[in-house]
């Protein structure tokens, strides 16, 4: 599964988020924190462990959910977010806009009723 398809659903971007904050984190804890429902985290740690992002590890009933730091992937992927979560400066993103409407400003050659 690609970069693009992992980071499309916001479920799965703060699942990382999370796990990033944290060293590891149990099943209802991270339920806990995202606000989400059991059945919607499992079905993301799926694809997550699909793509070799994270590790489960299982403590009788209990799930312990990792980063898996040593593939390549998962810290693309940590840095993918810190950039989709930094502010834009609006400074530097404005463009000037110009209004066509704007009655202080006159527009040649043009015919008005």
């Amino acid at each position: 599964m690609g970069l693009s398809k992992i980071l499309r659903s916001s479920c799965r971007q703060r699942i990382l988020k999370a796990l990033s904050e944290n060293k590891e984190v149990s099943m209802m804890k991270l339920v806990r924190i995202i606000n989400s429902t059991y059945n919607e985290v499992d079905r993301n740690l799926r694809i997550l462990e699909g793509a070799g992002l994270i590790n489960q590890l299982y403590f009788g009933r209990k799930r312990i959910i990792r980063l898996n730091l040593e593939n390549k992937k998962t810290l693309a992927m940590l840095k993918a977010l810190k950039i989709l979560e930094a502010p834009i400066n609006p400074k530097q993103s404005r463009k000037r806009r110009v209004n066509p409407w704007n009655s202080s400003r006159k527009i040649a050659n043009c015919v008005c009723p």
